[in-house]
């Protein structure tokens, strides 16, 4: 296979993409490959336009070449990226890639809206398009080089997780949907001589414009904040609680800052009768062990949580099937029983699923609801409840 040669032969430990050095590799070759490639197919569909006089064939050529450029921001964004950490930016630069993605599909989008003014021009002015068989046959050479890219970008953007990368993949999808609309119309116009060239060129253009709507849309939510990866977050939990003396987790905060550079924080349950010491060395290890097999930096706050009171453990089970009536409600943590007495107040956090929408009235009416279930059960108890978004 062409791509697994390539990778062979430019990137030494190929396998090893958590190592920066290897991974920056990866994206200087998907840059290079990306700008041969490109540059091969502006020279071929710019000759192919010019023989059949199609501003179609022309506006896909342009298209190839805007590839180039995306290409060339590629390479200097993995390059910005890996660039280590410094004073203002103490958890480095990795986010760079995410605007060189972005980057990419604001070219895409510029060369979109250029050749619908062409294609326009061309509706309005019509020219003549003339079928040859050899511009046909380039630009279906041209198609299954550009599938072949798309495919190369794909295996290792999502080989190394790059946004830049899978973006060019899409992008390089469009160009491929685009180019065969350019091979249809060239062979409708061998049979008819209506002027459709423009039109296909609007479609072609409009093509462009929605990939790089797309593209824009991928490589923005990153940057906005996204909700974190479900397997990331499953392997957290799965690990965490594989520990001894953690008995569950919750509010795991995941801030991506680029890839291979994420930081996460969450809450593990340890029993109140062990020392101190001891839970502490548990965390310790834990936030090490994780940190390194995930290569993500995980910091671990520890919750003590009673085990062995009866009275406390009845109220959190009395509450668990409270809590399971209500629709809204996914889980709930840091439950504490507080006062003496028979009249007792029952202190928690209700994490809520994400349909419910978080606001000063219906945090108030869920925790009127909460209140008024728990005491048909146990009228002596009253609630003080926390309400919290689940972010991941």
């Amino acid at each position: 296979m062409i791509s697994q040669k390539l990778i062979t032969k430019f990137i030494k430990n190929s396998e090893d993409i958590k190592n920066k050095k290897v991974r920056e590799r990866y994206g200087y070759l998907g840059g290079v490959v990306g700008i041969l490639v490109n540059l091969v197919l502006f020279l071929i569909k710019i000759t192919a336009g010019l023989l059949v006089n199609s501003i179609a064939v022309i506006a896909d050529a342009f298209n190839n070449l805007s590839d180039v450029g995306a290409s060339l921001v590629t390479i200097f964004g993995f390059k910005l990226s890996s660039k280590p950490a410094d004073k203002e930016h103490p958890f480095g630069h990795g986010r760079i890639e995410y605007i060189s993605g972005l980057i990419v599909a604001f070219l895409v989008i510029l060369v979109g809206f250029e050749f619908i003014k062409s294609s326009f021009e061309r509706i309005k002015n019509p020219v003549p398009v003339e079928f040859s068989l050899l511009p046909f046959i380039l630009l279906i050479i041209s198609i299954s080089f550009k599938v072949w890219l798309s495919r190369f970008y794909r295996g290792i953007g999502n080989k190394i997780n790059s946004s830049a990368l899978k973006a060019s993949s899409v992008d390089s999808i469009s160009d491929v949907i685009s180019s065969s609309t350019v091979v249809i119309s060239l062979l409708i116009s061998k049979f008819t001589s209506l002027p459709i060239d423009g039109y296909i060129g609007l479609v072609v253009s409009l093509v462009i414009l929605y990939a790089g709507y797309n593209l824009i849309k991928d490589t923005l939510n990153p940057l906005l904040g996204v909700a974190p990866d479900n397997d990331l977050v499953e392997d957290i939990q799965k690990m965490l609680l594989s520990y001894e003396h953690i008995d569950g987790v919750h509010d795991l905060l995941v801030h991506n800052y680029g890839p291979g550079r994420i930081i996460a924080s969450i809450h593990a349950e340890v029993p109140l009768d062990i020392s101190v010491v001891a839970a502490h060395e548990v965390i310790d290890r834990a936030e090490k062990e994780i940190s390194s097999e995930l290569g993500i930096y995980l910091l671990i706050h520890m919750d003590p949580v009673t085990t062995k009171d009866e009275e406390i453990l009845s109220a959190k089970r009395e509450l668990e099937e409270v809590l399971n009536k209500i629709p809204h409600i996914s889980s709930f943590h840091d439950f504490r029983v507080v006062g003496e007495g028979d009249y007792k107040n029952l202190i928690f956090d209700v994490v809520v699923k994400d349909d419910f929408i978080i606001t000063k009235e219906s945090e108030l009416k869920l925790q009127k609801q909460i209140n008024e279930e728990i005491k048909k059960v146990s009228p002596n108890h009253n609630a003080i409840i926390t309400v919290d978004a689940s972010f991941i």
